[in-house]
């Protein structure tokens, strides 16, 4: 039996745009990312863009130096290749737990994983890997 389709907030679909980011090195360096692509990083201002498509949620983070985009089902676990970012292959499962969206990774890096949710009008993320936490807030771009 296949399982019914869970609607994503309307509130964390749209672009957004990084306005803060604190501890992003010291989660870099529990994901062995070297210091030079560290220092390229920490100067970067992201974006996000976040899409549902049907029972289907496509998080893409741009930046000027490089893209990612993770697409999945809630609920569903599935492979990912983290390819420029750390190169990893993880196991991501996405949850919700009450308004977050929260994605554990299981592989070779331990207590890895994500969580995104609104607040007042804000996108919060929160990256952790290896007791490393790095918060990042954005505010939805004007332009859309």
């Amino acid at each position: 039996m296949r399982k019914k389709a869970v609607k994503m907030p309307a509130s964390l679909c749209g672009t957004w745009d990084l306005i803060s980011s604190a501890n992003f090195e010291g989660y870099m360096i529990a994901l062995g990312i070297s210091p030079y692509l560290r220092k390229i990083a920490l100067k970067l201002k992201l974006r996000k863009v976040i899409e549902q498509q049907g029972d289907q949620l496509i998080i893409k983070t741009a930046s000027p130096f490089r893209n990612y985009t993770v697409s999945f089902r809630v609920g569903q676990e599935f492979g990912e290749f983290t390819q420029g970012l750390d190169n990893r292959h993880v196991k991501s499962l996405v949850e919700w737990e009450g308004s977050k969206l929260v994605c554990e990774q299981t592989g070779e890096k331990k207590n890895r994983g994500w969580a995104h949710w609104i607040e007042e009008d804000k996108l919060h993320l929160e990256l952790y890997c290896e007791g490393e936490v790095c918060k990042q807030v954005y505010k939805k771009n004007v332009n859309e």
